[in-house]
């Protein structure tokens, strides 16, 4: 329920930034609540958990290469290229006539094979830790034996008495369905009626099954919670609480760390780290976030990016609200063609950490968007969906601001770009058709 006009005009008083966001202008807010990370408050994940999460993915790989051939070539692990896009940060300078200090990255886990997106890394994570904790106490492994195992139709028999539900816009859906079915799970996602078709079709063919609900991602998500948590054997992946899938996501930290280390690419006082990660309700950029600064502390910087539709996690942490609040309390409908962005309310367990790792947050306008995918294809030879060029733009975005680290030459900038590989051709082809139309008709 939207807050009223006079509760409203209490908020914007607080909070004057909030005029910004409720008329949908692009924002940047730098976060007051940064703590330096000998100063950082006790979380409730520690870097030791973070090593036991790449032990799973180890454990895993032997399964994941056996059932999965798209991951022959690394063996079972989950991993995406790190590439420099030069030409894109001249073509970015130049229509932004905004000078990138440094060199500009793309991580391109657009690339990440079998599903496609960043949500492998939580979404894969999270089912196969409820697997091995199912198959552990039922004695059919342990942690010193070949996961191969876990392709025998024994375990698949096994695991048919569970359930697994996920309430999701899109991506996270794939992930969990994918992995699930493969497993031999029962498995349900529950998606907001405007979730993409193509999305909801290879859900079904992979073995899934799909339920569809008008309303936006709230409405599937509290759904499907309800309905999976009714079965004494059901496990639902909760986007908005979930440690497991944060814990996914952070491991990719140590992925990057080894990635700069084959490029050269220092990261310390003098040579500083910034990573733009695209937001919904924070749980990705929130555990990557949180996996970069074990490694590299202070010498990173984190931002978030949010559609100026659906600045859930912004609003939660300008008012400290977090997620007791959503968009719509305020106005905002929540509509953006950025769907794994498309979120009224944001994590309540990642948003609590996040508040003290990331150094802000900037908001972009759809059309933004669609115009960086066009000018990422022209130049790079990049396929990507629309929300994942959201961090493309982010040291011309940050360098605006009074963040005094930005202005370093020796930066390195990393968009973490979220998705795109399993989008089909002719969805792709309007994407950049709709980026250059706009580009025809608006200055950039």
């Amino acid at each position: 329920m939207a807050f009223t006009e006079k509760e409203i005009d209490n908020y914007k008083q607080s909070f004057p930034l909030l005029e910004e966001i409720m008329d949908l202008e692009p924002t940047v807010w730098l976060n007051p609540d940064l703590k330096e990370a000998q100063v950082t408050p006790e979380l409730p994940l520690t870097k030791e958990d973070m090593i036991e999460a790449e032990k799973l993915w180890i454990r895993f790989a032997p399964f994941l290469k056996k059932a999965l051939p798209k991951l022959n070539h690394t063996n079972g692990i989950i991993e995406s290229p790190l590439k420099n896009i030069s030409k894109m940060k001249e073509v970015l300078e130049a229509n932004y006539h905004s000078k990138i200090n440094g060199n500009l990255y793309l991580k391109c886990d657009n690339e990440l094979p079998v599903a496609g997106s960043i949500k492998a890394r939580g979404g894969f994570y999270e089912v196969l830790h409820y697997a091995e904790s199912l198959a552990i106490d039922a004695g059919l492994i342990n942690r010193e034996e070949n996961y191969e195992a876990f392709q025998i139709e024994s375990f698949k028999e096994f695991f048919q008495q569970y359930s697994i539900g996920v309430g999701s816009t899109g991506n996270l859906g794939l992930s969990i369905g994918i992995m699930s079915a493969k497993l031999g799970f029962n498995v349900s996602v529950y998606m907001s009626r405007d979730a993409k078709q193509w999305k909801k079709d290879l859900l079904r063919e992979k073995g899934a099954k799909v339920f569809e609900f008008d309303g936006d991602f709230s409405v599937a998500i509290d759904t499907g919670r309800k309905q999976t948590l009714a079965d004494p054997k059901g496990y639902f992946v909760d986007d908005e609480s979930s440690k497991h899938l944060f814990l996914g996501y952070s491991t990719a930290a140590f992925e990057l760390e080894e990635q700069l280390k084959k490029q050269d690419i220092k990261v310390d006082k003098d040579n500083p780290l910034f990573v733009y990660l695209p937001c919904g309700v924070g749980g990705s950029p929130g555990g990557i976030t949180f996996g970069l600064k074990q490694l590299f502390g202070d010498n990173v910087h984190c931002f978030f990016v949010e559609p100026t539709h659906s600045p859930s996690v912004l609003i939660g942490l300008l008012t400290g609200k977090m997620n007791k609040v959503s968009v719509q309390d305020f106005g905002i409908d929540n509509l953006t063609a950025a769907d794994g962005l498309a979120v009224g309310r944001p994590s309540s367990f990642a948003t609590s950490i996040s508040k003290h790792l990331i150094s802000g947050i900037y908001t972009m306008e759809d059309d933004e968007l669609y115009k960086l995918l066009a000018l990422l294809y022209d130049y790079e030879d990049i396929n990507v969906e629309p929300s994942a060029t959201a961090g493309i733009i982010g040291p011309q975005r940050i360098s605006k601001t009074n963040y005094t680290a930005q202005a370093l030459e020796n930066a390195t900038h990393i968009a973490w770009s979220t998705g795109g590989a399993l989008v089909p051709e002719v969805d792709m082809k309007q994407f950049y058709e709709k980026g250059k139309q706009i580009l025809e008709t608006k200055n950039i």
